[in-house]
């Protein structure tokens, strides 16, 4: 008997022995709450056609701001511009002239800085297709826009404007500028978001956009600068074709001419 009560009272030990380690062992794996790292909540607001802003982790960044300073009435002042291209509904002086921007850093193509040297910016950052930079809380790559097809030509040359993958908490977000789908655009990898043109004469037509689109495999797709001569391109077909062969990549539609009837 006092055997079985001495096996008994070593097996109750090992136990609460077992338990007490796995309690150790699970408390190092499971990190405090307060040490938690939370996702960076990105808000992205169309102002017009190609201009947006970008809001996350208190960071305000305008991209290719028009529509002059009451378009950003409820807005914060940006801590950074990015422009994509010298042409009007991408670099519009009178817009920066009119935006508060002694604190801003203005990043853009060397092609849009010489244009834009007289603005009362905190700092003029160039970037260059191919080139990277990194900024306190995100990350920049200039990606190359240009046009294709022999009647295009003539309206955005290689090397000259900039389509842009920022790198924010690492989400990667893909604003193509004025662009056909050219092989830089459908190399992209890993891309989450991506903000992609389509209008006539100016970029390309909606078939090539879904084609460039279903070669890079976005996880989101938002058309983006979609009016052309003639009118808005149809983005309804853009979805269709798009899901027609992919139906894993989400097609997101934003207002992007909130003033037409």
């Amino acid at each position: 008997m006092k055997i079985k009560s001495i096996f008994l009272a070593l097996t109750v030990l090992a136990l609460f022995s077992c338990k007490s380690e796995a309690k150790k062992a699970l408390d190092k794996k499971m990190p405090l709450a307060e040490n938690v790292k939370e996702q960076t909540e990105l808000e992205i607001t169309p102002i017009s056609h190609a201009t947006a802003v970008l809001e996350f982790d208190e960071t305000v960044i305008y991209l290719d701001p028009t529509g002059g300073a009451e378009a950003f009435a409820s807005f914060e002042d940006p801590h950074y511009v990015l422009i994509t291209d010298i042409h009007g509904d991408h670099m519009n002086l009178k817009t920066l002239n009119a935006l508060a921007l002694e604190n801003t850093i203005i990043i853009a193509p060397e092609a849009v800085a010489k244009e834009i040297s007289a603005v009362k910016a905190k700092e003029i950052v160039v970037i260059n297709n191919g080139e990277e930079k990194s900024f306190s809380n995100f990350d920049i790559e200039a990606i190359p826009m240009y046009n294709l097809r022999e009647e295009a030509l003539k309206f955005h040359s290689k090397g000259r404007g900039n389509g842009y993958v920022l790198t924010i908490d690492e989400e990667r977000i893909y604003f193509s500028g004025d662009t056909e789908d050219i092989p830089e655009m459908r190399n992209l990898e890993n891309i989450d978001k991506a903000f992609v043109c389509m209008n006539l004469p100016y970029t390309m037509p909606v078939e090539n956009a879904a084609s460039g689109v279903l070669a890079f495999k976005p996880k989101q797709v938002y058309p983006y600068h979609y009016r052309g001569t003639g009118g808005l391109s149809d983005v309804s077909e853009f979805k269709e074709l798009v899901n027609k062969e992919n139906k894993e990549i989400e097609v997101v539609q934003l207002n992007w001419y909130p003033n037409r009837k």
